[in-house]
């Protein structure tokens, strides 16, 4: 007999067991958002799990923009770009982003997730190698799972390690380095000019994902290939509308030549329809926000230092994040998922991080700051993050107690009575390896 493909969603319970724990984080309603602020379950709630860097999401000038496009074109383009999807707002957005990032061209995809996934497929062959950063978003891991080039990891922003796996390829095939201007996850940033140096060295091309960086970091926020004033050494540049632009979509900016090969042979813009007319018309007026108001960058880094010696102070780890990515180290899986249970019963929404975004026993409770949030935001996020520790005993964590000490295996272990008191008392000790809601987030 042929094996029953549904057999595991009928096995699946991690979610639903979880949700009757009541420590289930994820796919929560949101009924209205201000921004900063969102309600759920008729409760206004603190946001600080959003990528809207620049809050412009909520901005009633994008939003307007976004009307005024659907009135002129309608809800959809209705088809693909190649064939009877592009408007004039397409060319008007690829053009001003080329223009922003003083490259050649621009071309859009639907998604970032598509933009990597294209790029990656169509620019390389079977004979290539594509060395990936071990901490890149996982769009750019199924994009270079998905590419026909050879995939070959290096350690996380190390150009050490990235010249040895260099040096051992044959000198004749085709090299791309790939990375995240900003780490998702950690909030570091791309230690670029040694990076240059080595690809260079080595005749590899340079793919930077500027998704958490651009109207971050760099000068206009332009993001870390110009922080670093690198522009003209590096090929490839990546970006998303879904973060400071406060939309959806993504692009490659590069030479006019690779645009063009990719306008015609990459099959995530070919084969799937083109972005909603109010998608481009509100990232067109973001980009012109941005770039007009440069205050909101300002204050959006005014926000982050507070917060980063917020936490700190508070007795926090927040690892190496250079940004607005604040991962909140917690340890226990179990006590992360506790953690953002009680941080949203007292009125902020963040969500939890645990493997295999992070290591075994080093969740993490991931935050992200915008430059709309006001001090009084900033101030009761910092004491109602002070009161939980407390509560749960988060620093009594081994992950503070016992630092550097890594676990192989999976720490689940929910009690089954005595609830957030039996949380606090929990040592740490792991559990299942590899169950719980590890299958809810990893696959």
């Amino acid at each position: 007999m042929s094996r029953d493909l549904f057999q595991k969603c009928r096995e699946y319970s991690d979610s639903t067991v979880a949700r009757a724990q009541g420590f289930y984080p994820y796919f929560r309603c949101i009924e209205q958002s201000y921004g900063n602020h969102v309600v759920c379950e008729g409760k206004e709630k603190i946001m600080i799990g959003s990528n809207n860097y620049l809050g412009l999401a909520q901005d009633p000038r994008v939003v307007e923009a976004a009307c005024e496009a659907t009135r002129k074109f309608g809800a959809g383009c209705t088809g693909s770009r190649l064939l009877n999807g592009t408007i004039s707002l397409h060319n008007d957005l690829e053009e001003a982003l080329a223009d922003f990032l003083q490259r050649e061209a621009v071309i859009l995809f639907s998604t970032g997730f598509f933009a990597n996934q294209g790029a990656l497929a169509a620019l390389t062959e079977g004979d290539d190698f594509i060395l990936c950063d071990k901490e890149n978003h996982a769009s750019i891991i199924e994009g270079c799972q998905v590419a026909p080039a050879k995939l070959i990891p290096y350690r996380h922003n190390s150009a050490e390690v990235l010249r040895n796996r260099l040096k051992r390829l044959p000198a004749e095939a085709g090299k791309l380095v790939i990375m995240d201007g900003v780490f998702s996850m950690s909030g570091d940033i791309a230690d670029l000019p040694p990076m240059i140096k080595a690809a260079r060295e080595f005749g590899a091309a340079l793919y930077v994902d500027e998704a958490h960086s651009l109207g971050v970091v760099g000068p206009e926020g332009r993001g870390i290939v110009h922080h670093f004033g690198a522009n003209d050494e590096v090929d490839i540049v990546m970006g998303t509308f879904s973060k400071s632009l406060g939309s959806m979509g993504g692009f490659i900016a590069g030479s006019a030549e690779m645009v063009e090969f990719l306008k015609h042979k990459a099959r995530c813009m070919i084969f799937t329809a083109s972005l909603a007319p109010a998608v481009v018309g509100g990232v067109l007026k973001a980009l012109e926000i941005m770039r007009a108001e440069p205050e909101r960058i300002d204050q959006l880094w005014k926000n982050t230092r507070k917060m980063h010696e917020g936490f700190k102070q508070i007795g926090f780890k927040i690892g190496t994040t250079q940004t607005p990515i604040v991962p909140i180290l917690i340890g226990s899986e179990a006590k992360a998922f506790a953690f953002s249970q009680r941080l949203y019963d007292e009125g902020v929404f963040a969500t939890p991080a645990i493997y295999p975004a992070v290591r075994y026993g080093e969740a993490i409770v991931r935050t992200s700051f915008m430059s709309s949030h006001t001090e009084d935001d900033l101030d009761k996020v910092l004491q109602i993050f002070a009161k939980i520790a407390k509560e749960l005993g988060t620093f009594d964590d081994p992950a503070y107690t016992e630092p550097g000490r890594r676990k192989n295996v999976f720490d689940f272990n929910l009690p089954e009575s005595g609830g957030f008191e039996a949380l606090r008392g929990d040592t740490g000790v792991a559990a299942r390896n590899g169950s719980g809601l590890h299958a809810t987030v990893s696959r």
